[in-house]
């Protein structure tokens, strides 16, 4: 979903992380704050502020953006100093381009919980998209010496696509190896160190990175791309011809496929 860390025209795992929500729905799937999990519970500030946090997760990811920032503004009511809310409200803030309210967000929250991983990394993501990369990474990094981060190759597979950015072509595929390393199905560091083993014509290599991502998830015009050129160098004719083949049944508008037709291969 196009909430996640996009790499190039991947979208993938790396990007943005949500709250992890442990509070169940109502069975029909759909969040509600009419009654149930939300507007009937009572207890700590804390705990009815991180429900509707949770809660605004969910409409985040499903695109109700409107009614996730009500969630979170009941979250911040009831606890103004969860820090979780106000990561979340950046991350809200990024999707609907208000940039200044979203680094406040972030920022607040880092004040609250300047060791949270989750609130270091979307804020390393958020100073990547607004061209801040230098500073990003160090965000990355704090992210990732937390002993109880859970997912430190998202945030290594992060640093790359920033290190990218700035053209710093070692320092991204230091970041790429060690993300595969935590994860070897790490989906942005697959195709992005597989384009750098592109680049060193290391196509062998290369061949093993973007296969494997072709195998784990859909192709996406960007992977097609890369394996088809691969093929193209390694003189596999076939192996060329059939991913020309799904280039064009899949993605017939995409600049890759445009590509292709004009022979621009390099």
């Amino acid at each position: 979903m196009k909430r996640l860390f996009a790499a190039a025209a991947i979208v993938v795992a790396a990007g943005c992380q949500t709250t992890t929500t442990t509070t169940t729905a109502p069975p029909s799937g759909e969040p509600r704050t009419d009654t149930g999990v939300v507007s009937g519970q009572s207890g700590d500030p804390s705990n009815r502020a991180r429900i509707h946090t949770e809660l605004a997760s969910l409409y985040y990811e499903r695109g109700n953006l409107g009614v996730a920032l009500e969630s979170l503004r009941a979250a911040t009511a009831a606890d103004p100093n969860y820090a979780p809310a106000h990561g979340m409200f950046g991350l809200v803030y990024m999707e609907l381009k208000e940039q200044n309210l979203a680094e406040q967000s972030f920022q607040r929250g880092l004040s609250m919980a300047p060791q949270d991983p989750n609130l270091n990394h979307n804020y390393g993501w958020f100073l990547c998209q607004t061209q801040r990369e230098k500073e990003a990474i160090k965000y990355f990094m704090q992210a990732v010496r937390n002993p109880l981060y859970t997912t430190p190759g998202r945030s290594f597979a992060a640093a790359g696509v920033c290190s990218l950015r700035k053209n710093e072509i070692k320092d991204a595929e230091q970041y790429f190896l060690r993300a595969l390393q935590i994860d070897q199905d790490d989906l942005a560091s697959l195709v992005q160190l597989g384009q750098i083993r592109y680049r060193q014509n290391n196509f062998e290599e290369a061949r093993t990175l973007v296969t494997r991502f072709n195998k784990l998830v859909e192709p996406t015009p960007e992977s097609l791309w890369l394996a088809l050129r691969v093929e193209r160098r390694l003189g596999d004719r076939i192996a060329e011809a059939n991913l020309a083949g799904q280039l064009r049944r899949r993605y017939p508008g995409s600049r890759e496929y445009q590509q292709l037709q004009r022979g621009e291969f390099d």
